[in-house]
């Protein structure tokens, strides 16, 4: 499995002092490690997450194989979505 770790401001997001919204781009070579990558993805954003109490968890599937897990202020806090690009 290769993992990027992008930061990037979607032009819907307010940022407070500097902070930016948080984004992991993923790609899996094998079902099998699909799983576990975004279990740890969506782990490392929880954290981001709670600091400011503010956005939850947009996961979404680009391509077979391709996925960017994201803090989306669409998205309640607390809570995890799943989407499928067009």
């Amino acid at each position: 499995m290769t993992t990027a770790i992008l930061e990037r401001v979607p032009a819907a997001a307010k940022t407070t002092e500097g902070s930016a919204t948080r984004s992991i781009s993923l790609e899996f070579s094998s079902a099998a490690e699909v799983h576990a990558g975004l279990e740890q993805a969506v782990a490392q954003l929880i954290d981001v997450a709670a600091k400011d109490a503010a956005c939850g968890i947009l996961v979404t599937r680009l391509h077979p194989g391709s996925y960017t897990v994201a803090l989306d202020e669409s998205v309640p806090f607390g809570e995890t979505y799943e989407s499928f690009a067009a």
